[in-house]
This record gives structure tokens, sequence and C-alpha cells, in this order.
């Protein structure tokens, strides 16, 4: 797997923005299935809207239309699990410059009760 920085799972753009202004390495991951359920557009959207300079990365589960969109869009990081188009779909990525995960890495939900409370300590790790 890719090496990352601490990664933190965000929903919406206030907590893209928090996660962002305690000013450590970290990478944005959209929920599980984001792609399929939000949409490509809206994580490009976020993302930018946020000011994320590092690598975020969208969760396309085993949607390899969606990841496809994705990289269409311009988004540099995606998760998709391993499916018959995978490794199509991974050299896309790579021409690209673009990066596929197989499995979201380890990562702090912040929709889990006393997220917020643990994230400064997650990102120091």
């Amino acid at each position: 797997m890719t090496e990352i920085s601490p990664s933190v799972i965000i929903y919406d753009l206030h907590q893209a923005r928090h996660v962002l202004g305690l000013q450590r390495p970290v990478t944005l991951l959209s929920a599980p299935g984001a792609a399929s359920q939000a949409g490509c557009l809206w994580w490009k959207l976020l993302i930018d809207a946020a000011g994320a300079s590092e690598i975020s990365f969208l969760d396309c589960d085993d949607a390899a239309g969606r990841a496809l969109e994705a990289l269409r869009l311009g988004l540099h990081g995606i998760i998709l699990r391993p499916q018959p188009s995978f490794t199509t779909v991974a050299e896309i990525a790579a021409a690209q410059g673009a990066i596929v995960l197989y499995q979201a890495p380890p990562a702090l939900d912040l929709a889990a009760p006393g997220a917020f409370y643990r994230l400064r300590a997650w990102l120091d790790g």
C-alpha cells in the first residue's frame, strides 16, 4: 500500500476545514462507497473548497465506472475494491499520476462517537 499521512474520514466541508486547520499532515478520505452515494463531483468540490493540498481519496467501493469518473474529474486518489477491471483502472490512474488503493487505510472516522476529541492524538500518531 502507498505510504500516506494519518487518515481521517470526513463527511462535509466543515469537517474538512476543521481537520486541515490543525495544520498537521493528514490524508482526507470519503466515507466508504461515497462515490456512488454522493458522487465524484461532490468530493472534488468539497476537497477544492477546503483547500486540501495533500492527496485525498474518494472511496468508489467496487464501482469501476465511478472510479473512472473520478479520474476524469482530475481527482488524484481513489479507493477501488479489487474486481475484474481494477488493473485497467489502476493503469489509467497511473498514466494520469493518480493513486488507486485497493482498500482504505486505517482511519479515524469523524462520525464515530468522540472522534473529534481523539483527532489531535490520531494525527500526532
